[in-house]
């Protein structure tokens, strides 16, 4: 059965990274998963993580060093070495956290003609580096509002991309924020992608708050990943409407403080 974790790129963002971890845990959260924790030493997190009893589920490759003009660099052919610096970053930092998967962007406003070879030459590279750490790479299409340009923009563009590079550490993430506005049909690619899911994101559609309401049914997104046999995480990754807190009551429901379906 799927199982929820907090998405600190999105909750908390009023405080540190490691305050973030601890408002998670008191908020009945048994995960967390972040996008750059880089600020911090793997030490401290992993401390964190070990007063707390949380698990860092993931983390994001470095978008790159070029300010707002970056937006992930796998591929961008002229950033290679730096892209793979990242990558390297990441998988060591999430070795020493024991996290599941490291998610890699590609980059936006590509229109070279070899960007497809040296995205996938670059997440290659990636699956390699990850796999003697059990660490998986995820890749996740992202919606033109939310991110203009990106290069990875469709479900069915990635499950070419992970089909392509064939190795079993290669997956898929599903956001189903992202999915429902630029695709629709989030729960038909559930279904017929279920056995590339490497992690998967709830949040509402269209105005990604609270999965409380909306054009996604989550009781409909949780029962397809139960028939699915998806049992891996659901990252709530959202921005909240007032404080995290006053908009858990979407979540207590299948989590009342901490629940055994939590820390199974």
């Amino acid at each position: 059965m799927a199982k929820i974790s907090a998405n600190l790129g999105f909750l908390w963002t009023d405080r540190p990274l490691p305050e973030r971890i601890r408002a998670a845990a008191a908020a009945g959260f048994a995960a967390v998963e972040c996008h750059f924790p880089y600020l911090h030493t793997p030490e401290s997190i992993a401390k964190v993580l070990e007063d707390t009893g949380l698990h860092m589920v993931g983390l994001n490759v470095g978008l790159g060093a070029g300010g707002a003009d970056d937006f992930g660099l796998a591929a961008r052919p002229d950033r290679r070495d730096e892209a793979r610096e990242l990558i390297e970053q990441s998988i060591a930092y999430g070795t020493a956290l024991a996290v599941d998967y490291v998610s890699v962007t590609s980059g936006k406003d590509i229109t070279d003609p070899k960007a497809e070879h040296v995205f996938r030459d670059n997440l290659t590279y990636a699956c390699d580096h990850a796999s003697p750490h059990g660490i998986n790479v995820v890749i996740e299409p992202l919606s033109e509002g939310a991110a203009p340009g990106a290069y990875l923009s469709t479900v069915e563009q990635a499950i070419e991309t992970i089909d392509a590079i064939d190795r079993p550490n290669m997956k898929l993430m599903l956001d189903c924020f992202h999915t429902g506005v630029s695709q629709g049909d989030v729960i038909g690619r559930l279904r017929r992608h279920a056995r590339h899911l490497g992690h998967v994101q709830i949040a509402s559609v269209p105005d990604r708050s609270e999965p409380d309401h909306g054009d996604l049914d989550l009781a409909e997104v949780f029962a397809v990943l139960d028939e699915v046999g998806y049992t891996g995480w659901v990252g709530a990754e959202y921005h909240p409407r007032a404080t995290v807190e006053a908009g858990l009551d979407w979540m207590r429901p299948r989590t009342p403080e901490r629940t055994e379906e939590m820390n199974r």
